[in-house]
């Protein structure tokens, strides 16, 4: 006869933490199946979604968008919970603009002619990565060009194949096919071709912080078109992304979610099954305070960066080691850095100016590095940046993006550095249309833009930025397929352990594994960690023989 409940801890009280709280609670009902615990490291819930207030909006430092509404779980509650509506503006409460203002360095506005052939190359060469596109080659017996050069990165030299080495040969291709203009009369500045090249690299600069990727040479090519996107539109949930966490919160009972509690080591069993009976539970917590817990269960929902952490440094997190296929597939994945930063500007303007955005969306074409053309006063952490643009129409607080190397380094600039950089930036792009002045806004006119009278420097009167690379409880924002790696490896991260018992028993779940990296089809995405939640809630459920939901 069992003598106690099972004890279930589940560590990190973000997406995937909360949604297996919240069906294990559930499913536990009224008779208390299970001792459930939810052990979370910082001071706040929500891991990787963390909304805030900034002037007077409500932005996103971490996860912005419901990527796709139908089928999406996380839709599902916003509408339940009335979180899709609020009288207070929002981060992208309208989407995204549909006239950007195209700038190359220097200040030469680039006419759509230029920017709609190269930009519809990159986008279809990426649409058919990602499988969109498939029938269209059959149906051309692949004499479409992206399938073509999708065969030839395949089987020439290109080892291993990356989405950049893939673009890169589609690049060169479309120029060796004749597509390539006349000169350009901008003083020497640019040629066709190096604005082509520019334009291009913007579009990376976009996907590097759509996948994480912090260089496209590093994201792998054949497993790009696993990734599923949920059907129908993006948007951004009016009340904060964190309101959806604090729903899933709300159904637990108080004290289940222990905050400032950072597991300092798992001590588990591979080979010896403990028993409720005995009163021996398998798994040992190793809090850093010195404390420990026992449990029969523990859902690790940490990210991959602090698993990847926990396998290199020592002593590691798990005690004994992870097995070998579980830390191949941890080193092999990678893991990306995506850093958002945003600016307050001043909001005094003339009457006439009324109706009109208090700044552009700015899309900034860039000399490639090493250029004699270069701006010396752009610093290179702007230079990989793509855009800069209101979060919604007449906001005064702005937003761009960064990745890699780029987001590292403005977690370490100092605000009047960042403030100081971005200026200089905003100065090369935007003065030639203010013959020589730096504006802070401008408004569109029939197409145009003009420059609002009286404007001054632009100087940001306050500035936030994230700081997901440096931060131990994260290091790090979401997952990708890198080059060496392959879908398979989410499958790998997702199994529990021990995977097997010498006597041919059923495995204990001992340590199971949630979050988006564990997803194959839904990683780096708010929705894949709801469903690894459910799917290893779902896992000790079925093990119990409880009903599952």
């Amino acid at each position: 006869m069992m003598t106690q409940k099972p004890k279930i801890v589940i560590i990190g009280a973000g997406m995937a933490g909360l949604v297996a709280a919240n069906k294990l609670y559930k499913a536990s009902g009224t008779k208390g199946l299970f001792e459930l615990c939810v052990i979370e490291a910082g001071n706040r819930i929500g891991g990787r979604i963390c909304s805030s207030d900034f002037g007077e909006s409500q932005v996103e430092l971490g996860a912005t968008w419901i990527h796709g509404i139908h089928g999406s779980p996380i839709h599902e509650i916003a509408k339940e919970i009335g979180a899709l509506e609020s009288e207070k503006p929002w981060e992208h409460m309208k989407g995204y603009s549909e006239d950007p203002l195209i700038i190359a360095e220097g200040g030469f506005k680039v006419d759509q002619s230029i920017v709609v052939p190269i930009s519809k190359l990159h986008k279809q060469m990426m649409d058919y990565s990602r499988g969109k596109l498939i029938e269209e080659c059959e149906g051309n017996n692949g004499e479409v060009y992206y399938c073509r050069i999708a065969e030839e990165v395949s089987s020439g030299s290109f080892r291993p194949i990356s989405i950049g080495s893939y673009l890169r040969h589609g690049l060169e291709d479309y120029w060796s096919r004749g597509n390539e203009g006349e000169e350009l009369d901008w003083n020497g500045r640019w040629s066709w071709r190096s604005l082509e090249e520019a334009i291009f690299r913007m579009h990376d600069n976009n996907e590097r912080t759509h996948t994480g990727a912090g260089d496209l040479f590093s994201l792998d090519f054949n497993a790009e078109h696993e990734y599923q996107e949920l059907p129908d539109e993006e948007i951004t949930i009016a009340h904060g992304y964190s309101s959806i966490i604090e729903y899933l919160a709300s159904g637990l009972p108080a004290g289940l979610i222990c905050l400032d509690r950072k597991v300092a080591r798992i001590d588990w069993c591979p080979e010896i099954v403990g028993s409720l009976d005995s009163g021996t539970r398998p798994v040992k917590l190793h809090f850093e305070d010195g404390s420990t817990v026992e449990a029969d269960h523990v859902i690790v929902t940490v990210s991959l960066g602090v698993l990847k952490a926990g396998i290199y440094e020592e002593p590691g997190m798990f005690n004994p080691p992870l097995p070998s296929f579980k830390t191949r597939a941890i080193s092999r994945l990678g893991f990306g850095v995506v850093n958002k930063l945003f600016l307050q500007v001043d909001t005094t303007y003339d009457e006439q100016n009324a109706g009109h955005p208090l700044f552009p969306f700015l899309q900034m074409v860039f000399h490639q590095p090493g250029s004699e053309s270069i701006d010396k006063k752009i610093p290179w952490w702007m230079r990989r940046t793509a855009s800069i643009y209101p979060i919604h129409k007449n906001s005064n607080i702005l937003l761009t993006w960064f990745a890699g190397q780029e987001a590292i380094e403005l977690e370490s600039l100092k605000d009047d550095e960042i403030v100081d950089g971005v200026a200089k930036t905003i100065s090369s792009f935007l003065s030639q249309l203010d013959n020589g002045g730096l504006v802070d806004r401008y408004k569109f006119n029939n197409g145009s833009v003009n420059s609002v009278k009286n404007s001054h420097p632009f100087k940001p009167a306050k500035i936030l930025k994230s700081g997901w690379g440096t931060d131990p409880l994260f290091m790090g924002s979401y997952s990708y397929v890198a080059v060496g790696s392959s879908g398979e490896d989410f499958d790998r991260m997702a199994l529990p352990l021990p995977s097997t018992i010498k006597d041919g028993s059923v495995p204990p779940l001992q340590i199971l594994f949630a979050g988006e990296a564990t997803d194959r089809e839904q990683y780096s995405s708010t929705h894949g960690a709801y469903f690894s939640g459910v799917r290893e809630a779902s896992r000790l459920l079925q093990y119990y023989k409880c009903n599952v939901y």
